[in-house]
């Protein structure tokens, strides 16, 4: 019970911040040239690299934090309040500052691949997702639960390619306010897990300090 609890929680954390669904207008901008072949293989390329780096900075995310002498707690609690910020973005469906920025995507549209940047980084995997995916690591205190950590974020991603390698049809479908309305709602529960990350923190770090 403790790891399905776990696994829909890390989930439901990375898949929000990640915002796959938020970022197609974005994709659907960048490829708009492309035929559905070229389109298809940005989308798994991108996808592919964004996952490879949670999943780096998720595992090494404890040697970082030991260089420079930061702890979880203080993470959380820093984490949690980027994760607002940009929270409130999307409830306004505003391009996330520490996302991609309006000029970001000016200077991609001059370049051949686009996969790495910007919609590996900083589109699918930015700040909000790196700090997300190194404390969802850290508060899996067994190795059962770091895995399945893990295969949140692995499934988080599979589920990013199905959606951009169906752009066009879930555009169709849901259309530009579709989209910002689903942004809207992934905003709130945003808010929500980032008011959660800084309350944990700052009572572990009370904790500590007692």
């Amino acid at each position: 019970m403790e790891a399905i609890t776990f696994f829909l929680h890390a989930f439901a954390s990375i898949f929000t911040i990640v915002n796959p669904v938020g970022g197609l207008i974005t994709f659907i901008s960048l490829t708009s040239r492309m035929n559905a072949t070229e389109r298809r293989d940005i989308a798994k390329r991108a996808v592919r690299i964004a996952c490879t780096l949670a999943i780096i900075f998720a595992i090494s995310g404890e040697l970082i934090l030991r260089a420079f002498g930061a702890t979880a707690d203080s993470l959380r609690v820093a984490g949690g309040i980027l994760l607002f910020m940009i929270a409130v973005d999307m409830m306004h469906a505003r391009i996330s500052r520490e996302s991609v920025t309006a000029e970001e995507i000016k200077d991609a549209t001059k370049k051949e691949d686009i996969s790495v940047f910007p919609i590996a980084m900083p589109l699918l995997t930015g700040p909000g997702a790196i700090t997300t995916a190194i404390v969802l690591i850290r508060t899996g205190k067994t190795l059962d639960l770091k895995i399945i950590a893990i295969a949140a974020i692995l499934l988080t991603f599979a589920l990013s390619y199905l959606i951009f390698r169906s752009a066009d049809r879930i555009n169709k479908l849901l259309g530009v306010t579709g989209a910002l309305v689903v942004t809207r709602i992934m905003g709130l529960l945003l808010a929500a897990i980032a008011v959660n990350f800084v309350a944990v923190g700052i009572w572990n770090i009370y904790r500590s300090m007692a």
